[in-house]
């Protein structure tokens, strides 16, 4: 099914960081068909490099795969290995969306990074790849523009 063993039904132990999670992927059983799946991470959170305070956010994936997955057990504990990261707003939205694409092949993927204010300013990140199928419908990804979220 994969080049690894996947962690699914298994004990899995947390990860240290977002460089030594495993991140899983299963075979597209529709790769002929466009659809779009969406995860939605409405608890997020990563350290400040420069303080070392907690940053959170909401994390709003969307993709069209093509011929792989990503494996849901394995994504909540990569997103997870971030409680203790220290990197900037832009980094780990890009991070994220960049590992994803490079794992899963997908014809399009957009990850939004919906970030709760410090030092009063909020910050949201925006990635994207690849095309949306025209024949895709494409919901508004839900997180409203910032009013004291």
């Amino acid at each position: 099914m994969t080049e690894t063993t996947l962690q699914l039904g298994q004990a899995s132990a947390l990860p240290d960081s977002p460089e030594t999670a495993q991140l899983d992927r299963v075979p597209n059983p529709h790769p002929d068909t466009d659809y779009l799946a969406r995860f939605t991470v409405p608890e997020f959170t990563s350290l400040c490099p420069v303080t070392g305070q907690p940053d959170f956010a909401i994390l709003v994936i969307d993709y069209v795969p093509g011929p792989w997955l990503v494996e849901s057990k394995s994504l909540k504990l990569y997103m997870h290995s971030f409680r203790n990261h220290g990197a900037f707003h832009e980094d780990c939205t890009v991070a994220i969306g960049k590992r994803l694409a490079d794992l899963l092949e997908p014809r399009y993927l957009r990850i939004g990074g919906y970030w709760y204010p410090r030092g009063g300013i909020p910050i949201d990140v925006f990635w994207q790849t690849g095309e949306l199928p025209k024949n895709l419908w494409l919901p508004d990804q839900g997180v409203a523009p910032y009013r004291a979220r």
